[in-house]
């Protein structure tokens, strides 16, 4: 068995777009969309977590693995940390926490998260996308992580901070953050055993409870290019990209 399993947090009531889990893009719901590319990323066993009787039902529907969670999370990592002490699996050491509302994450990337967070000894790893728009700097949608130092495909660095609006658009060093990590198991039980912070209440953003706490999010360049679904827009856009391939 390998010791790395994948777990999608996901639920209905997300304010900016509800039920956005459910929305179908090329026939197959947003939440099969990225079970099927975790899947094809062949790191290890795939799980949604949710407290969505109509998510679980489509995620068994569609032969995957769901677990039922509290509906008092108020974080995705919570949310996962309860799925991974319901499944109780044995020489588990990492967990990816994929966003459940990331379609167009890439597999070989999700893979080399995997594989650099481990050689690296990481205690969070993450993904990021270079910037290519200036737009994307001032879009409170898109959250940009600070690295410590520039990032390549062969070059990763620690992340220094995570904001949705970035004025200082010369500073090289800012990406765009894609919305998935890599724990270790034990990094992911004393995450989830913190207590929120100001910063992240305050930015709405739960990695500033592990910066804040002293907790090293190491940074991988992305391949492939990828954007969350928060609003209404964002999922007109990528329903275009996936299903007329523009």
């Amino acid at each position: 068995m390998k010791d790395t399993i994948i777990i999608i947090p996901s639920r209905l009531s997300a304010t900016r777009l509800p039920n956005k889990p459910l929305l179908k893009i090329n026939n197959k719901s947003l939440i099969m969309n990225v079970y099927e590319r975790a899947i094809s990323s062949k790191v290890g066993d795939v799980y949604v977590a949710t407290c969505d009787k109509e998510i679980y039902q489509e995620v068994h529907s569609n032969g995957g693995n769901c677990v039922m969670t509290s509906r008092h999370h108020q974080s995705g990592t919570d949310r996962i940390f309860e799925a991974f002490q319901k499944i109780k699996l044995k020489n588990v050491r990492y967990i990816i926490n994929l966003q459940g509302d990331e379609p167009l994450i890439g597999p070989l990337d999700i893979k080399k998260l995997a594989k650099v967070s481990k050689s690296n000894n990481f205690d969070i790893g993450t993904l990021a996308y270079k910037i290519d728009k200036l737009s994307v700097y001032k879009n409170k949608n898109i959250v940009k992580v600070t690295t410590e130092k520039p990032l390549t495909l062969i070059q990763n660095s620690y992340a220094m901070e995570f904001s949705r609006k970035v004025n200082m658009i010369k500073n090289l060093n800012i990406y765009h953050h894609i919305g998935v990590y890599c724990y270790k198991s034990s990094i992911l039980k004393k995450f989830s055993n913190l207590k929120k912070t100001i910063n992240e209440k305050k930015y709405k953003l739960e990695q500033l409870r592990a910066l804040d706490n002293n907790l090293k999010i190491g940074v991988l360049l992305s391949k492939s290019y990828s954007l969350g679904v928060d609003t209404k827009k964002d999922f007109l856009e990528i329903k275009k990209i996936m299903e007329y391939k523009v």
